[in-house]
């Protein structure tokens, strides 16, 4: 597992997953243009060395923009590590003293990981303070024509609950308002948002923040995974690495970052003060809608020697941040299956961003099951932001979306199996919502229907073969060398 920016490389470049680009390439525009074909081929990530009026400083893309890579950077299945992550929140009871040792184990586990404090960092190699503050100085991209300007595209935003003292770290877009000044993009639901909104209500005029480019490839997946609210990134990055995150006190605010980053923004948000950010091509494929978003101020600015500027672009999928949400997908299945022991598997199709769309499969039982499911999950942490939830029988291959449209298709009957709910949250860039951030959901309940689900005709079986006609005529073909 590559434990900074600098070894990402490196092991990317020796497997042969990395292409270095040494031509001029400005970073308005062309670099997305030259990445998105690229990305959109299954190709390598790009590390462009001569970026046009940013000489001396590199600029990383496209390292998580494959299943291959996503692995590589968590260093084990991601569905593998959901189902240590699920053990941990939910341990068994001992029932004797032979199973009191599995027990301490587990606890063990959950606090080996604490980040480990250093006094010096790579990331503090130089300190720019006052009138040296420069972000134009780092490569930051402008994504798509329409774009309100340079984006900041993949930090690792720190804050601290003002209440509580509990760290969180988020990934929120960064637009470039001047040499000291961004956006920050948190959006209602998200724990950003709510510390700045604490610190409204306790009377503060300052939310400090910090944000971290590059370093630990794990960390920055970290911060763009739903965790459980409370549960700090840190320690979990320590807990998929299997070794202690090294953090160092930032200069001017009272917060900790990661030693191993490349780059560090210190600074604070003014809970009064908002500012126009947008519109940015998201992730959803279309302009997200300019609105008034809170305003970072950086206070310093501390780097390595030879900075490499980590970034990513996002728009219509597929996009370099499919894997990292289909490897969030994997991670977070087995706690979901933890919570609602009726499912086998669920797909959230990159081209429905996501959020847009949730198939899950469940082993049904009884009357009402389906939407019993997926009314769970609407409830579960960020899965409130889903817009569709379509539940399917557990012999449905709900990764072969040809099987899904033809069970689905099949199945329903609009009437009976559609339920709307209305007049609840919606992700803040769903521009088909009614209102911003408020909406409605719907469920299909594409199921074979069972007695108690209302009057029907008889319900006929699908003409499948049978699992073991299958397996018998695969033995033959292969004695058959076919």
């Amino acid at each position: 597992m590559p434990r900074d920016t600098r070894e990402t490389i490196e092991i990317l470049e020796k497997k042969g997953l990395l292409k270095r680009v040494k031509a001029p390439v400005s970073p308005d525009l062309e670099i997305t243009e030259i990445t998105d074909r690229v990305v959109r081929e299954g190709g390598p990530a790009l590390l462009f060395e001569n970026v046009i009026g940013h000489e001396g400083i590199p600029l990383l893309i496209n390292q998580y923009g494959t299943d291959e890579r996503m692995q590589l950077i968590l260093g084990n299945d991601p569905y593998r590590i959901g189902e240590k992550f699920a053990s941990l929140a939910k341990p068994k009871f001992p029932k004797g003293i032979g199973d009191l040792g599995d027990s301490f184990e587990l606890l063990k586990d959950v606090l080996s990981f604490p980040p480990k404090m250093v006094s010096s960092a790579p990331c503090q190699e130089i300190v720019w303070k006052g009138e040296d503050i420069d972000l134009f100085q780092f490569p930051i991209l402008k994504c798509w024509p329409d774009d309100a300007g340079r984006f900041i595209t993949l930090p690792q935003v720190f804050t601290r609950d003002p209440e509580t003292g509990q760290r969180n770290i988020g990934m929120y877009r960064m637009q470039v308002y001047d040499r000291n000044t961004t956006g920050m993009h948190w959006q209602t639901h998200k724990t950003g948002h709510l510390h700045m909104k604490k610190a409204e209500q306790m009377g503060l005029d300052k939310l400090e923040v910090a944000v971290a480019l590059g370093g630990d490839p794990v960390l920055t997946f970290c911060g763009a995974a739903p965790l459980p609210e409370g549960f700090d990134e840190i320690m979990f990055a320590g807990f998929i690495r299997r070794e202690r995150v090294p953090m160092v006190k930032c200069k001017t605010v009272d917060l900790e970052v990661p030693a191993d980053a490349e780059i560090i923004l210190e600074g604070y948000v003014d809970p009064k003060e908002r500012r126009l950010e947008g519109p940015f091509g998201d992730h959803t494929g279309f302009y997200s809608i300019a609105d008034q978003y809170p305003v970072f101020h950086v206070t310093c600015i501390t780097h390595r020697e030879k900075p490499i500027y980590p970034t990513t672009i996002v728009g219509r999928p597929p996009a370099e941040d499919g894997p990292l949400g289909k490897a969030i997908e994997r991670m977070f299945l087995p706690l979901m299956k933890m919570m609602a022991h009726e499912i086998v598997d669920c797909n959230m199709p990159v081209e429905a961003q996501f959020h847009n769309l949730l198939i899950v499969s469940i082993k049904k039982r009884y009357p009402g099951h389906a939407r019993k499911v997926a009314l769970q999950l609407f409830g579960m942490g960020q899965m409130m932001l889903e817009k569709c939830i379509i539940v399917v029988d557990d012999w449905v291959n709900v990764q072969n979306l040809q099987e899904v449209t033809w069970i689905v298709s099949a199945n329903t009957d609009p009437a009976r199996d559609i339920t709307v709910i209305d007049k609840v949250p919606t992700d803040d860039l769903d521009h088909a919502a009614p209102y911003p951030h408020f909406g409605s959901k719907m469920i299909i309940d594409a199921t074979k229907k069972i007695p108690g689900e209302g009057p029907q005709q008889p319900w006929p079986e699908p003409n499948v073969m049978t699992p073991e006609m299958r397996e018998q005529v695969t033995r033959r073909w292969k004695e058959y060398g076919l």
